[in-house]
């Protein structure tokens, strides 16, 4: 079965920058991936790239078949992606504004109304429906993300720090949501919490300077005798002069 994420080769430079420096790794139907490294390492960028909102400088990225360079209304037809920042428009309601992301994704009438009331069911954004979002909690504002990257019930799934700014128990919500939709879907989840990749990762990737250094299960590493904690806290180490 071909895999529903594949990165291939993926590299960005900025100004004589590498970013994320030939990039390769396929996630599968039923993996949740964590994407991890330190600041700077190129997670958020390589995550833009996949999700079409950057051009690659060279190397490329395919969602469900359909490659984000030349194919990107097909591959975003297939992903639902939460940016980092969530940004919406601030003056709209909750539900106006998935009302909104759902009319630019082609619903209308009652498929509509459905999905955007099962998007905030799921995110339990009921109590806060008609509420302008810029009078938000940034906890509230990322569940905001959450559903407009769900409504669609897309199989790619790729969230930029999805737990970012909610209470403990918002964060044990959303990881529950994550574990009960990784079965039917491929999802990455960049973040820089390492209890996350532990409670609802299957796999994690570990990218410093742009380049991918530990590709495996969390146990796997655990079997080895390195948590990611110290693998995280060895690249976080400045360079030997």
């Amino acid at each position: 079965m071909a895999a529903l994420i594949e990165i291939e080769r993926l590299t960005k430079r900025f100004a004589g920058f590498t970013a994320v420096d030939d990039v390769s790794f396929t996630v599968e139907r039923g993996e949740v991936l964590g994407f991890l490294g330190p600041n700077g390492a190129g997670k958020s960028t390589t995550m833009r790239m996949l999700a079409g909102f950057m051009p690659p400088t060279a190397g490329t990225a395919r969602i469900c078949g359909a490659d984000v360079v030349d194919q990107p209304v097909a591959a975003k037809r297939h992903l639902g992606f939460l940016p980092e920042g969530a940004p919406t428009y601030p003056e709209m309601t909750v539900a106006g504004f998935l009302a909104f992301t759902g009319r630019i994704r082609g619903f209308r009438g009652g498929e509509l109304t459905d999905r955007v009331a099962h998007a905030m069911g799921l995110t339990q954004l009921e109590g806060v429906r008609l509420q302008p979002i810029e009078t938000l909690s940034k906890g509230f504002k990322r569940r905001v993300g959450l559903a407009q990257a769900l409504l669609h019930d897309p199989p790619v799934l790729v969230l930029d720090e999805p737990t970012d700014g909610l209470d403990p128990n918002q964060k044990h919500e959303v990881r529950e949501l994550i574990r009960r939709m990784a079965p039917e879907k491929a999802i990455v989840i960049s973040t820089h919490i390492l209890e996350e990749v532990g409670a609802v990762c299957t796999r994690a990737i570990i990218i410093a300077r742009g380049k991918v250094v530990v590709d495996a299960p969390p146990s796997v590493l655990e079997e080895r005798g390195r948590s990611l904690d110290d693998v995280f806290r060895s690249l976080t180490q400045p360079e030997a002069a």
